[in-house]
């Protein structure tokens, strides 16, 4: 309710103005032919001083004189009749303010109603982490997001010898399903094609005649691949295959990078921001998965609310983000109890401050559910943890390194 008020006061204060200067005009104490006529009369005084001086002679002064009693007859009548030259009519004034007034308020209010989102409510940070967690938990699956992708032709069209050898290819495959190598041809050839629906199902395949032998690489690629056919959507079988690639290799980049898009899709601007920029900063420069970052990581920061510069490309990496420092922690120590207790619960905040607006890594959000933990302040304690599980959920190391810490704090049984 106080936006509405806000916003109407403040739309009738310019329109109040705009009206004001529509009834004002050019309107002013004196009218127009007054102001001709003095100037008339001064003009009459200064042929009968001329005259005088012998400047003009009495020829000249008279036919000046007539002129200037013509005009001064025409302005004295344009007076009387009321006819201020350059003035506006009143009542047309008042109406132009009148729909001003309409114009601006009542347009103000249809365009909000159209393109904005009236009695829609602030949320709080809870509340907007909660709705994002059900955005991810209830989204589409594969299948259906395949079938919302409108079919779109390959870049170039494939000769008429490479779709007869994939033809048969896939009469090969289909005859001998085990042939693992043949498996790998037919899932690159398809995506090659533009077929990324056949192509994330031949390297499904792939994946299940490789059986434990899978590597995060093939994995990655079955998410690329669905990912691809779902027209950039990750779906919970791409998560899926992404979580499995993590586990094999949690430093992986592509996988990271797709988890990112997972958070931005999702409603966690944050952490899709404090994953690709940690990706960003490890690199290497050049690769797919980095131009991609480097493309969208400056909106995602806007997103996110953070105040981010993209390095350059040099390869050289932004100052590494450390906590307390050591001499910090003994100054803490020759400290009176209550100084060195308001001390830590100082450094404590700025943690939590710098880790909420630029993120960190697993190390530095367990020592702050660790030092929450210690200063007795279970509650914000459990929500960092709960917070630290959606941001690790693909880093198991990371994921088992804030669990450590939520279990010396006290929150695990």
């Amino acid at each position: 309710m106080t936006f509405w008020i806000i916003i109407t006061a403040l739309a009738f204060a310019v329109a109040a103005l705009m009206a004001l200067a529509i009834l004002r005009g050019r309107s002013s104490d004196e009218p127009p032919a007054a102001y001709d006529l003095r100037v008339y009369r001064d003009q009459l005084k200064e042929v009968e001083r001329d005259l005088a001086r012998g400047v003009i002679g009495p020829d000249d002064a008279e036919r000046t004189r007539a002129e200037v009693s013509r005009r001064i007859l025409a302005a004295d009548a344009q007076l009387q009749k009321g006819m201020q030259e350059g003035a506006q009519p009143q009542t047309l004034a008042m109406a132009v303010a009148g729909l001003s007034l309409v114009a601006l308020v009542g347009g103000s209010v249809w365009v909000y109603s159209r393109l904005g989102a009236p009695g829609y409510p602030d949320m709080a940070l809870a509340s907007r982490i909660e709705a994002a967690q059900e955005t991810r938990l209830n989204r589409i699956s594969q299948s259906e997001a395949e079938a919302r992708v409108p079919a779109s032709p390959a870049a170039e069209p494939p000769t008429p010898d490479f779709l007869r050898l994939m033809e048969q290819l896939r009469a090969a495959v289909t005859a001998r399903p085990g042939d693992l190598q043949g498996m790998i041809l037919l899932a690159r050839n398809e995506a090659a094609l533009g077929n990324f629906t056949a192509a994330h199902r031949a390297q499904a395949q792939v994946i299940s005649l490789k059986g434990e032998r899978a590597t995060a690489e093939d994995f990655v690629d079955l998410a690329d691949m669905m990912i691809l056919a779902a027209g950039g959507y990750v779906s919970p079988e791409a998560e899926t295959a992404l979580r499995a690639a993590l586990t094999r290799d949690p430093k992986n980049g592509p996988a990271r990078y797709y988890v990112g898009l997972l958070q931005a899709q999702t409603g966690r601007p944050d952490n899709a921001f404090r994953t690709w920029d940690a990706v960003l900063r490890e690199g290497p420069e050049g690769a797919a998965h980095i131009r991609a970052i480097r493309a969208q990581i400056e909106d995602m920061a806007f997103r996110a609310g953070v105040n981010y510069t993209l390095p350059s490309e040099d390869g050289s990496a932004a100052p590494s983000r450390a906590g307390p420092s050591a001499e910090e922690i003994q100054n803490a120590e020759d400290l009176a109890p209550e100084e060195r207790m308001a001390m830590i619960r100082s450094m404590v905040q700025n943690l939590s401050d710098r880790l909420a607006l630029q993120g960190g890594n697993s190390s530095e959000w367990a020592q702050l559910i660790s030092a929450l933990g210690v200063l007795g302040d279970e509650p914000q304690a459990r929500l960092i943890w709960q917070e630290s599980q959606r941001i690790f959920w693909d880093n198991p190391q990371g994921l088992a390194e804030v669990d450590e810490a939520a279990r010396r704090a006290g929150l695990m049984e």
